[in-house]
């Protein structure tokens, strides 16, 4: 990671003085268009930050974490941010918590906001999109973390995240074992790391045991909203529907159960299913549910282990990869397709 660059190297690069460079950042006096034109100009290009830079100089990194997350409507994402406060507080870390809800827009302005609140390090689930502002922000002196999800190319990024594509291998398998052979898969949208590799998963599973994948059983959705509902009955509509469906979409898994339940589908009799994550009520829903459990504690652990270890420059440069395994949790809400 270069450094964090200060009001000298912008005023070398928009060929002004520092005192021009601080009355445009102070608006405290005189400064031609032209000029102010090219202090701006100069500052976006070099990513500087005004409190980035002064805590550079003052060689000060506060003991302060910014969490950025995706939907903490989303009960797999609401239990990591407590995860993650937990284990920081643990090691004396206050944490700066802000969420997308899984809007590109928002994501970029929460990550000028982080910046600017001169966080030590960031923690965060990436919607795929602001590439260059994450790699802005990974090329600065300022630590990233990438948790549950990544970014495709961003390779200077530590990542911690569940093992993907065997979790939903299993989940697959464990379908195809049981006989199912028409098996829908309903992940989150394939520009995700947790999207793509889930879906690569489910293939793997299907090519292993010599089984034709069939392009309308794979539906992608969105993680907020409802679509969920529109794909399973799009799915139970075809000439020869599933009988069998993973959800790989934690977020629409309560929405798939409400359509399944207001269609009176019974499952497993009708239509054996699995999900991602295992929430504490999909024990005790009758019957309870086939679930990949993923290891949010894990998640969490390593997560703030590896900000802290980069805030305290503990580590080498190149970037750490951590997959931890999910649990497959099989229960009662599958079993052999019914026949005839």
């Amino acid at each position: 990671m270069k450094k964090a660059a200060t009001i000298r190297d912008v005023a070398a690069r928009a060929g002004v003085s520092v005192s021009v460079v601080s009355r445009v950042l102070n608006d405290t006096g005189p400064v031609a268009p032209a000029k102010r034109a090219q202090v701006l100009e100069a500052i976006e290009e070099l990513g500087y930050r005004p409190k980035a830079a002064a805590r550079q100089l003052s060689q000060d990194r506060p003991d302060t974490v910014g969490l950025l997350l995706a939907d903490l409507a989303n009960p797999f994402f609401a239990r990591l941010a407590d995860r993650v406060v937990a284990e920081a507080r643990s090691r004396e870390l206050q944490v700066v918590l802000m969420t997308t809800q899984e809007d590109p827009h928002l994501e970029e302005q929460a990550l000028r906001t982080l910046l600017d609140r001169s966080v030590g390090g960031v923690i965060g689930t990436p919607t795929g999109h602001n590439v260059e502002h994450w790699d802005k922000l990974a090329n600065l002196e300022m630590p990233v973390v990438f948790v549950d999800r990544a970014i495709e190319g961003l390779d200077q990024v530590d990542v911690v995240s569940i093992e993907n594509v065997e979790s939903a291998a299993t989940a697959t398998g464990h379908l195809l074992d049981r006989g199912h052979r028409r098996i829908g898969f309903v992940p989150g949208p394939l520009d995700t790391t947790t999207g793509s590799e889930r879906v690569r998963g489910y293939e793997r599973a299907l090519a292993e045991r010599g089984v034709a994948r069939d392009e309308r059983l794979v539906r992608p959705v969105p993680f907020r909203g409802e679509s969920g509902a529109d794909v399973m009955a799009q799915m139970l509509a075809l000439d020869e529907p599933p009988t069998a469906v993973v959800v790989a979409n934690t977020a629409q898994v309560r929405v798939v159960l409400r359509m399944l339940a207001q269609s009176r589908v019974s499952i497993p009799d009708d239509l054996s299913l699995v999900v991602f994550d295992d929430n504490p009520w999909t024990e005790l829903i009758r019957p309870p549910l086939t679930a990949v459990r993923q290891p949010i504690d894990m998640l969490a652990l390593h997560s703030v282990d590896l900000v802290h270890a980069r805030m305290r420059q503990k580590l080498p440069p190149s970037p750490r990869r951590v997959r931890v395994a999910a649990e497959f949790l099989e229960r009662s809400s599958t079993a052999a397709p019914r026949t005839g």
